[in-house]
């Protein structure tokens, strides 16, 4: 079965000029990049007619650097997944061993146009950058080279949201530690690298994961 339909830039705009009149705090395109000239078109449409929400771009972190440098200006929050620190794993379960040099780059970029997250009175985002790392078993993410990085090269001060929801879906059973939920104690591992990195913004409380 299929679902959604075929939308015009014009009835996106549409769209999301509706759900800012229901009071939502943003428009977050989900997985966007693939069409980027599609939504810019719309935003800037959208802004024609009073768009004035928050554009997110929710995305995979395995980008194209000059695509996100023609987003400069356009959008206000960024939300890349990190999710290898080492080209091996990515190339083993995502075909893609150049993720993480890819990723590096195009994180710096975003956090170059919109820095680190900042929130408005209500604790609502309005413009930054927020990183998402999701923990897998047997530290198959390296999730210390992805911290490192972050604390290092792009700001101590960077949200970063640590997720513990990894479950093992269809082909996944086919590889030894993919094919298992992370336990309470890998969780808490990455937790506490993410603390002693001085990464504390955004973080999970470890107190209340359950698998």
């Amino acid at each position: 079965m299929r679902y959604g339909r075929v939308t015009s830039e014009l009835q996106a705009a549409g769209y999301a000029i509706e759900l800012q009149d229901r009071g939502c705090h943003n428009i977050n395109f989900v997985t966007p990049t693939h069409f980027a000239p599609q939504l810019v078109k719309l935003i800037k449409i959208a802004a024609e007619r009073g768009l004035h929400l928050p554009v997110v771009w929710n995305c995979s972190g395995y980008e194209n650097i000059e695509v996100i440098k023609l987003l400069d200006g356009i959008v206000d929050i960024y939300m890349p997944d990190i999710k290898y620190g080492t080209g091996g794993p990515a190339a083993r379960f995502s075909n893609a061993p150049d993720y993480f040099d890819r990723c590096k780059e195009s994180v710096k970029e975003m956090q170059r146009q919109v820095g680190d997250l900042q929130l408005d009175e209500r604790g609502i985002a309005y413009k930054g950058l927020l990183v998402r790392h999701l923990v897998l078993p047997d530290d198959l993410a390296r999730s210390r080279e992805v911290l490192k990085f972050i604390a290092d090269e792009i700001s101590s001060s960077c949200c970063v949201n640590v997720m513990s929801q990894y479950r093992p879906e269809g082909e996944a059973y086919e590889y030894k530690g993919l094919d298992r939920h992370p336990t309470r104690q890998e969780f808490n591992r990455v937790i506490d690298m993410a603390e002693k990195l001085g990464l504390t913004r955004g973080l999970q409380d470890k107190h209340i994961y359950r698998l």
